[in-house]
């Protein structure tokens, strides 16, 4: 009896990455894992009509659309940075705890006292978008004009230029391009699909990916699972200790994102604490912003040939 199989399926998806033979990370100080803090830094660029937007934002604490000005969504986002700020911000110097602040452009722009307050704290400052949107839909050249937007507001803010870059959920079929063209990235993180870098070609040339993660983030918070901070901190924590036993033979990473606006509230922020305590107790973790990260990765693990 013979079967007739389907033609093989050809795609540009790669399903099986390193096939498990894993590149040796060599973390400073030989650490087992690299953990990377995002903090997400989006209000301000969030759509809302009392801005002049056509709609407002859908997504926060409470599902309730209006046609009109919404001042529940619209507070909502501004208690993040108001106030979520200070308090993640001090909590990550009491730890000595160096992130990634994943910034919209427009956010940026219209607040760039936090930015430099990022800075000074010697956090990366890296581009999220010009407003808190998805690139899927967007035209080639907008797409461009956009992507130059963010770079410049950040920059002008900053006072150095981002090198990494995270698309709001879906990124386009150009986006990874158009970065690699700027030639100013080292990096972008519009993958999920690894708990380690990687090297893509794009466009004949070499680049890097860093995957983030959305379980291991305080989004979960707004899921109608309603994770409270012990929840969030025993998954969190549930995810270094794995991979951390993992990194005995080959080392690995850990993406924790987090939110102004969600992590900042008082009744979370001791699930932020118990992650920090968590993995500075372990003693064999490399706390790190995604660009010393990536600049590792390009250096040490998988330089250029000679």
């Amino acid at each position: 009896m013979t079967i007739d199989l389907p033609p093989l399926l050809t795609s540009p998806r790669d399903l099986l990455g390193y096939a498990g033979d894993l590149p040796h990370a060599r973390w400073p100080g030989g650490a087992g894992i690299a953990v990377s803090f995002v903090v997400n830094f989006e209000e301000g660029s969030e759509f809302s009509i009392r801005d002049g937007d056509a709609r407002n934002e859908a997504i926060h604490e409470v599902s309730h659309p209006l046609d009109g000005p919404d001042p529940c969504t619209d507070t909502h986002f501004a208690y993040g940075t108001r106030a979520g700020w200070w308090r993640i911000m001090d909590l990550f110097d009491a730890y000595g705890v160096k992130a990634t602040i994943s910034t919209c452009g427009r956010a940026a722009q219209r607040l760039p006292g936090l930015v430099r307050d990022a800075v000074l704290r010697g956090h990366e400052v890296s581009a999220h978008g010009w407003r808190w949107e998805s690139h899927a839909a967007m035209q080639e050249d907008e797409e461009r004009a956009t992507i130059q937007r963010t770079i410049a507001a950040i920059s002008a803010a900053a006072g150095t230029r981002p090198v990494g870059w995270h698309t709001r959920s879906a990124a386009s079929a150009n986006t990874r391009r158009l970065l690699v063209e700027d030639g100013g990235f080292l990096y972008d993180s519009d993958a999920y699909d690894d708990d380690l870098p990687y090297l893509t070609s794009v466009a004949g040339r070499r680049h890097l990916v860093l995957p983030y993660a959305f379980d291991t983030n305080d989004m979960q918070f707004l899921n109608e699972s309603r994770f409270n901070g012990r929840d969030f901190a025993d998954y969190c924590n549930g995810a270094f200790d794995w991979l951390l036993r993992e990194g005995d033979r080959r080392p690995r990473m850990l993406s924790i994102g987090l939110h102004l606006r969600m992590i900042g509230r008082p009744g979370r922020m001791g699930a932020l604490e118990a992650i920090l305590a968590h993995i500075a107790a372990s003693g064999r973790a490399w706390v790190a912003p995604r660009a010393a990260i990536a600049r590792h990765w390009l250096t040490v693990v998988q330089p250029p040939e000679p």
